[in-house]
């Protein structure tokens, strides 16, 4: 096995270009520009034997031609990042790309830069080795992922109009962690077999332009203060997804005493699963329901003028069974005042949810054995969108999962401050990925359909 030193150096390069989509518009692409030139760079042999196709200015697809005939392997990152500045109290500055202590510091190398190096990386070292697979490999790089750009849903609508159906779909999403809920501490690689839908939702009300000192019954702003105040006193309905009753059954299988006997009733039992984790709060009552945040407010231009108009924006994550329209149909019952418009700014719905009784699911798992012998293979509803969402109306198991181990402080560095990987994490992220593709090309037993001894253990008939 050929592998190359300096996979942290060429993150940091990647880093120090700042592929700010949000700023897309002031910078310019150039920046996206010279991060294709520098993968060309990095990666002779991915750049010699993977044809490039430019997809939308921000989209690269790549195509590694296969022997046989089978359906392809697409393999998903974007390389656009959030904003950072220096002032916001990094340690490092966050497109120096410092590599420090055993780690890449800087603003992508979790989200998503990390995770897009590791496929180039055992791309380039399977290249190295003369290894050709027998199913054609797709790289989907997005370049405006974080603004819910259109490269990814280009690239999909383009393998879908020749004809392509991917057999595997696998992005960004869970990741490699030690304590996947607050009662459960195994080791466990967080597999996304689908994701939340979500809707950017605007309520405006307007009223009569006056001095503040004589207002009228109900003012513009009161309207959109009593709407949303409505709202966080009805939640969605709760309902335990399957995926959140695999996960379970398959950590009980893990865990022993009190903590399996518990693990395995909230498995049996959807309704009480769902009432625990509503009252649990934060990312465990987000898995079960449809979640509403008031994220912007507007309204006034003077403090003592009343304004004429009064907007507040919604950012919903929506749970597995409903849809964009069925969640703003509920947004207006709940809210119950005609004199309150209700907008859809944008919105997809939730994916479906891929099977984990399947050869994809075992080949993800079988890498995810081969990089980290001790993490369990587990399936969960991711909450956050992908760029996967778009190759989901039509491919048969899409999967989000990134190869890097996070540890808790790491995953709320992301978008946030001090945002890291370290460099063993990237060693063993390649790892997943040579393991995966070979996998899949039949050097491994994935091929055949064979369940993962370590995803099989459950016995519970959930999937």
């Amino acid at each position: 096995m050929t592998v190359r030193p300096g996979v942290a150096e060429r993150l940091s390069r990647m880093v120090q270009l700042p592929t700010v989509s949000a700023e897309l518009d002031r910078r310019g692409i150039d920046d996206f520009d010279r991060f294709r030139e520098l993968i060309a760079d990095l990666y002779p042999l991915v750049h010699e034997h993977l044809a490039l196709e430019r997809v939308t200015d921000l989209g690269l697809l790549y195509r590694w031609r296969g022997t046989g005939d089978g359906d392809p392997v697409v393999l998903m990152a974007h390389f656009d990042v959030v904003p950072a500045a220096d002032d916001d109290g990094w340690t490092f500055p966050p497109f120096e790309g410092r590599i420090h202590d055993g780690s890449v510091w800087g603003r992508g190398t979790l989200d998503d830069k990390g995770p897009l190096i590791v496929i180039l990386e055992a791309v380039e070292n399977l290249l190295a080795d003369g290894f050709v697979p027998e199913r054609d490999v797709y790289l989907s790089f997005g370049g405006d992922e974080e603004v819910h750009g259109g490269a990814a849903r280009a690239a999909a609508d383009l393998l879908r109009q020749r004809g392509i159906t991917p057999w595997l779909v696998l992005d960004e999403g869970g990741a490699v962690v030690d304590a996947p809920m607050p009662f459960i501490r195994v080791p466990a690689a967080m597999i996304g077999v689908g994701e939340k839908g979500s809707a950017t939702i605007r309520l405006t009300a307007t009223g009569e332009v006056g001095h503040a000192s004589a207002p009228p019954t109900v003012t513009a702003t009161a309207r959109i203060a009593r709407a949303v105040h409505r709202l966080s006193r009805n939640p969605f309905r709760k309902r335990t997804p399957r995926s959140l009753r695999t996960m379970l059954a398959m950590f009980a299988a893990h865990t022993h005493g009190p903590v399996r006997l518990a693990l395995r009733a909230l498995a049996a039992m959807p309704w009480l699963t769902a009432r625990l984790f509503a009252r649990l709060g934060g990312e465990p009552a987000a898995l079960v329901r449809t979640t509403i945040a008031a994220t912007m407010l507007e309204g006034g231009s003077a403090p003592n003028v009343l304004p004429s108009r009064a907007v507040a924006t919604l950012d919903l994550r929506i749970a597995v069974g409903e849809t964009v329209g069925s969640t703003a149909a509920r947004l207006r019952r709940v809210i119950g005042d005609p004199q309150v418009d209700v907008q859809v700014v944008k919105g997809s719905d939730p994916s479906p949810e891929s099977s984990t009784d399947s050869p994809q699911f075992a080949a993800v798992a079988e890498a995810v054995a081969e990089a980290y012998p001790d993490a369990i293979a587990a399936p969960y509803l991711m909450m956050a969108a992908t760029d996967s969402r778009w190759f989901h109306r039509f491919a048969p198991a899409v999967f989000r999962f990134a190869p890097i181990a996070m540890t808790i402080a790491q995953r709320a560095a992301v978008h946030g401050v001090d945002e890291s990987v370290t460099i063993e994490s990237l060693e063993r992220g390649v790892r997943f990925h040579r393991a995966l593709l070979e996998s899949v090309s039949g050097t491994g037993s994935a091929r055949g359909g064979t369940t993962h001894p370590r995803v099989a253990e459950t016995g519970h008939p959930l999937h």
